[in-house]
Parts: C-alpha cells; structure tokens; sequence
C-alpha cells in the first residue's frame, strides 16, 4: 500500500457484470483481536487483505501472535503473550484499544496507543474505558498511551450511553473470561458483532441475546481454538450497488446477505433503484427515474452511517431534493465540498432535519444535508479522507463528465479489497498513477 497513489477515473460509463464480496473488514479486525484471548490456534475464514486487516496483524504479530496467510484462510495463534505494550503502529488505527481486554486477562497489564482512524468526529473511548474500569481495571493514560493493569476483571452491569459499537465488542471481550456475570443494556447489535458473537462462541464463550439491546455473559475459565468464515462485508456490497443505480448499470453482488441489507433495500426501491434477490447473490439496477428521499442515519438496524456518503452521490441525481440526517457521527459530511465543486449543489446544516432524537441537537455540529437534484458532475482533482468518502468519490468521478483524478487512495486499499480490479471487470475506466 502506497500513501502517494491516486485513481484517475474517466467517468461516464455504466458499470455492468458480477463481483464477488470480500468477509467483513469491520468483522475481521475484531475477530483478530479476539483470538488472543486464547494460547489455541484460531481459523478465519473468508479474511480479506486489505490495510486494516495489515496493521491488525501488526498489532497481533507485536504481542506474540503468529500469523500465516493462505489465500483469504488466516491462521492466528497466540500461545505466549511476550510483550504487553503496543508501541505506535505504522499507522494510527482504531482497534488497538479492544487489545486492552485480552491483554489484560493474559498477563494482567497493557499498554496501547491512543486511538486514530477516519476523519469523521473525535469518536472518544470514554465508553470503553470506563467500562473496563467499571470491571475492575486501573486504567491511565499518557500522552501517546492508554496503560491499564487488573488482577482479574469481573462481571458487572453496563448501560452504555449510546449503543456504541466499539465499546459493545470491548465489553464482550472483557466479560467472556471475567469472573461472573456481565450484562450490557443499550448495546450495539450490528451484524459484525453477532458474528463475533458466534466465533466467541465456538471458542467456548457463554453469551446470550436478550431483548431490547440487552447482552448477558457468564465468564468461563478458559477459551480455545476454533474455525471460522467470516460473514460478507455489507459496506462492499452498499458501495457496488450504488455503483449500479448511479451509473444505471446493472451489477450482481455474489454473497450479498439480505438479511443484513434489509433496510439499504427499502431505501433503494423507494428511490426508484431496484433488486432481484438470488439464490447466493443481489442484482442492482436502475426501475426507472430517480426519486428524492427523506432519510436518517442510526444504529443497526437502522441505515447505516457507511453508507450515507455513497448514497448522498447518488441522490444528486435524483429529481427532487432529498434530506440526510446524519445521527451516528457529528462530522461526516466533510467530502461534500468536492461534490459540490464536481456541480452538486447540497448544502449542509447545524440543525436536525429528523424526527429521531439526536444526541447533535443545538451543539453546532453540521450533520443534516439537504441535496438538490439532478446536477450534472464535471471530473476534479480531489483528495479522500475516510474510507467511504472515498467510495462516495469514486462512485461521483465514475458518473462525472470528464476524468477525475483521486488522491489519498490508501484509505479505499484500508477498506476494500481488489477495489481496483473489481472495478475493472465491471468496466470502470480507472487506474492507479
């Protein structure tokens, strides 16, 4: 992965044909870290290389793990935790601070670096934190590091705030080999956490779903090894279906879930897209004209926040004036000036345009946009600063005028495997400089 790349995209071109989804990056890198919770050797399955798989193994490999790759087959093992402190990674990331529970049931004491990642709001780990404190960790922070120590976290009653997902996989960690039991109300509920869920408890993990956000956890003594495919990744399946409807293309998405993608599937059909649901995969092209839509952001199993920017190209094009509010991050709205320079015309606001209770309400944070359409796009020079406002850029060069050239690509290598080349069997005229 080279930090100084850039896509240079001739757009105009309706996408047509087939790809084939990647597993779950946001499923991956959890599953990598749960794997130190045991001395055994873990199989992930379906495990997509892409950078924030890369620096994970990083991460893993600096602990103690050892890590072999075979095709999209992981081999994970961990049988000696040699070193509790995770120095500054090659690159800021955000999965070091879920290290700090299976570090701290292996030997006691960790020390990570404090958290990095997209461009798209503080994010804070107050939530992680203190929950672990909560479990009976002694927790501090230095200027670069979080350094924490326990004798032997124990089970508690949580209630998070907001049903954070980062925080719900920390506690998840932290509770399966706690002394007790652990309860989270208000927790995330998204399906990359079910999945870890579910690899949890093939390691021998005690975990129960309850109604209304609630997750139960019984601590057990010890976890072991165990096989496991990771589910397809519902971001990649977002983005080429978009790719489809905005280019009016036609593009089948081999193991796209439907169960994962009810609620992008409602929102497609009511904004004049369309689906045929297949046996193992998703067809997406265009019904008819486009259609405005008022639509808000929020956790599973509401829209999902990574998939707002992808959308929000896309209803450029749309007859009508459309109405995002984004309820998940405070600033995810920050690509919008280079739609805006390609000929969008959107504009961004401070106040709620929704009906959901929002936790942004009067604090001067620019998440609602409304969209006005349909405006041509004439290609630009432009820069990524997220992953999937990276997408959403390369989705607006692709139906642009004219040829766009994109720079910052390594955060789409973060997120998307083979991006390029998918992109090429579909037609995309695309390539790296």
């Amino acid at each position: 992965m080279v930090n100084n790349q850039a896509f240079v995209i001739k757009g105009g071109y309706p996408l047509r044909g087939k790809i084939r989804l990647s597993g779950a990056k946001n499923a991956a890198t959890k599953m990598m870290v749960a794997s130190l919770l045991t001395d055994e050797e873990v199989i992930l399955e379906n495990c997509p290389d892409l950078g924030d798989v890369q620096i994970t193994a990083e991460l893993c490999n600096m602990i103690g793990s050892k890590i072999k790759r075979q095709g999209n087959t992981l081999k994970i093992k961990t049988p000696k935790i040699t070193n509790h402190i995770v120095k500054e990674l090659s690159r800021k990331n955000r999965i070091p601070i879920l290290a700090l529970s299976p570090l701290l049931h292996r030997i006691g004491k960790a020390e990570v670096p404090i958290v990095g990642g997209d461009k798209i709001g503080p994010r804070p780990v107050d939530f992680h934190v203190n929950a672990l404190k909560t479990m009976g960790a002694k927790i501090g922070e230095t200027e670069s590091s979080y350094v924490a120590q326990a004798d032997k976290l124990k089970g508690v009653s949580i209630e998070l705030d907001y049903p954070s997902v980062g925080a719900t996989e920390n506690i998840i960690l932290a509770g399966v080999l706690a002394r007790g039991r652990t309860i989270i109300s208000n927790a995330a509920v998204e399906p990359e956490i079910l999945d870890l869920i579910k690899m949890l408890q093939k390691m021998g993990a005690i975990i129960e779903l309850g109604a209304n956000r609630k997750i139960y956890i019984e601590g057990v003594e010890k976890l072991h090894g165990t096989t496991h495919r990771i589910l397809p990744d519902r971001n990649e399946a977002v983005s080429f279906a978009i790719m489809a409807i905005a280019t009016d293309g036609d593009i089948i998405v081999e193991n796209a879930q439907q169960i994962n993608l009810i609620t992008f599937l409602n929102v497609i059909r009511k904004i004049g897209g369309e689906f045929e649901v297949e046996k193992n995969s998703i067809r997406f092209f265009r019904a008819g004209k486009l259609k405005p839509i008022e639509l808000e952001t929020d956790t599973h199993p509401g829209f999902m926040t990574d998939w707002q920017q992808p959308l929000v190209v896309l209803l450029t094009q749309v007859n009508g004036t459309s109405v995002i509010h984004e309820t998940v991050y405070e600033d995810r709205f920050g690509y919008i000036n280079e739609l805006n320079k390609m000929g969008a015309d959107i504009t961004v606001f401070s106040k709620c345009l929704g009906e959901i209770p929002c936790r942004f309400n009067e604090r001067n944070h620019p998440h609602s946009a409304v969209i006005k359409g349909p405006t041509p796009l004439k290609g630009i020079e432009m820069e990524i600063h997220d992953i999937r406002a990276g997408c959403a850029h390369v989705i607006a060069a692709l139906i642009a005028s004219g040829e766009s050239k994109i720079h910052g690509i390594k955060h789409l290598d973060r997120g998307y495997e083979n991006f390029e080349r998918k992109l090429l069997s579909l037609g995309a005229k695309v390539k790296r400089v």
